[in-house]
């Protein structure tokens, strides 16, 4: 038994584990030397930037208004002028020479009046001559040559401190006020806690509440001037954005009005340009040749026309809201005649003349709709129409009105045309603007080639022509109620 006890008592005292006394003493060592480096590293950054920020020489200038450009230097003057007179006269009523008080009050009160355009340099300033009283002044308590002396601080070193202080939080930022603040505070725990003097009123407690009040205050006041700052530029970028919206929605309006009136026309005369020759026998070769010139220059100036409309379409926003009140596109230009409804006859009277069949369904019974509606049905029947006579030349085609309590429903459909179709790419303007109309009044446009090699347009506009977003009721859904054209719809 005691075998077993001494053997491991020598197992213990021999053991070269990791709790063995040479490692276990190095593992702490390298611990508290880890320990120490980084506690170096940290106080080094922590100097460092304390020396950046409090030996910086620039500083935020005062707002730019006129009474707060002079009240404050005509005050902050006065102030200085008390607080140098405050300081000598406190100084050498307890014995220090007078040119030396002067010299420190001096000191003082000029840091008031630099921190106008050096606040650092004035807090640097301001606490080297509340240092220097400081310590004289202790010479003298300890000789017993002052009694009863407010020390560390003196009545003028706290009112001009603070003013120093006031004016720094004004003008740099919040983490230079407050490492000004904690160096104060930590010089006069030093002069006050550790050093000490015999027979004087400690004035360090009340230096340190008075001057963070004030420290506060600035900062709170640069913080609420920096937020009316910050209010007016955002207010200001944001009118000029609202300003450059106003522009992008002009210029998309006369983009798609440009495409709705001027190619359609452009491109009945290229029609008709085209079939004039047909409708004449034995047409002279004179007249072939004008006519050629006439569709020749018909296309070129549709090609400059989609050209155009490409670079006013090029900077638009994906969301273009609303052109004049409550969606009336007619209200964006008053004075502009706009087509309507009842025009639809003369349009398709024109479009029958370039060479193709129309034929109208006009369901149900007319109502007046606000000009937007009736403007952007007219416009939606005239793309369509123009991109039959474009791309289906001699095709049937079908236009379709009908009237419902809550809106309008058209629809148009060709069939495949009948002969070769002149090269004219498009751009996908006029479907776009179609698309843009209905969204703008609340309503939608469906567009899809048939099965048959025709293609179907329809759409659906809300008789109040208001977008969703602003009815009180819940908007209308002609899906539920109107047959939509499919790829495999066509002529009946």
């Amino acid at each position: 038994m005691n075998k077993g006890v001494s053997g491991g008592s020598r197992g213990w005292s021999g053991a070269t584990g990791p709790w063995s006394g040479g490692r276990w003493g190095r593992r702490v060592m390298s611990r508290l030397d880890r320990v120490i480096e980084t506690g170096v590293d940290r106080a080094r950054r922590g100097l460092r930037v304390l020396r950046e920020d409090l030996w910086t020489l620039r500083a935020d200038p005062l707002p730019p208004f006129v009474w707060l450009r002079w009240f404050p230097h005509g005050l902050l003057c006065l102030i200085a002028f008390g607080v140098t007179l405050g300081a000598a006269a406190q100084l050498a009523d307890n014995g220090v020479g007078p040119q030396l008080a002067f010299l420190i009050g001096l000191a003082q009160g000029g840091a008031v009046v630099l921190a106008l355009w050096r606040p650092v340099s004035a807090w640097w300033l301001s606490m080297a001559g509340a240092l220097v009283g400081a310590v004289v002044a202790h010479t003298h308590l300890m000789a017993g040559e002052a009694h009863d002396f407010t020390w560390p601080w003196s009545s003028a070193a706290i009112i001009g401190h603070m003013a120093v202080l006031l004016l720094l939080a004004l003008r740099v930022r919040t983490r230079v006020a407050v490492e000004a603040l904690a160096v104060t505070v930590f010089l006069t725990y030093v002069l006050e806690g550790l050093w000490g003097a015999a027979d004087y009123t400690p004035t360090g407690v009340l230096a340190i509440v008075l001057c963070s009040v004030v420290v506060v205050l600035g900062t709170a006041l640069r913080g609420r001037r920096e937020a009316r700052v910050q209010l007016e530029q955002q207010t200001t970028l944001t009118a000029e954005e609202r300003a450059r919206r106003a522009l992008l929605e002009e210029r998309n309006r006369i983009a798609r009005e440009l495409h709705d009136v001027v190619a359609h026309h452009m491109s009945v005369i290229s029609i008709q340009a085209q079939v004039a020759p047909l409708l004449v026998e034995d047409p002279p070769q004179e007249l072939k040749d004008n006519l050629a010139g006439i569709r020749q220059n018909a296309l070129e100036a549709l090609t400059e026309l989609r050209r155009v409309l490409g670079v006013l379409r090029s900077e638009l926003p994906d969301d273009l809201g609303m052109l004049g009140q409550g969606g009336d596109v007619a209200a964006a230009v008053p004075d502009a005649p706009q087509p309507t409804l009842d025009q639809l006859d003369s349009l398709i009277e024109n479009t029958r003349a370039a060479g193709l069949e129309v034929r109208t369904d006009i369901q149900g019974r007319a109502v007046p709709y606000p000009p937007g509606v009736e403007l952007s049905a007219y416009r939606i029947v005239q793309e369509s129409l123009s991109n039959a006579m474009r791309h289906a030349p001699g095709s049937a085609v079908r236009v379709e009105v009908v009237h419902f309590p809550d809106g309008l429903f058209l629809s148009i459909i060709n069939s495949r045309p009948t002969r070769p179709a002149s090269e004219s790419p498009g751009t996908g303007h006029g479907l776009l603007g179609m698309r843009e109309r209905a969204s703008m009044l609340g309503g939608h446009v469906v567009y899809t080639p048939t099965l048959h090699g025709g293609f179907a347009v329809s759409a659906f506009l809300p008789r109040d022509g208001r977008p969703r977003g602003e009815r009180s009721e819940p908007p209308y859904n002609p899906e539920t109620h109107l047959i939509f054209p499919k790829p495999g719809d066509d002529l009946p």
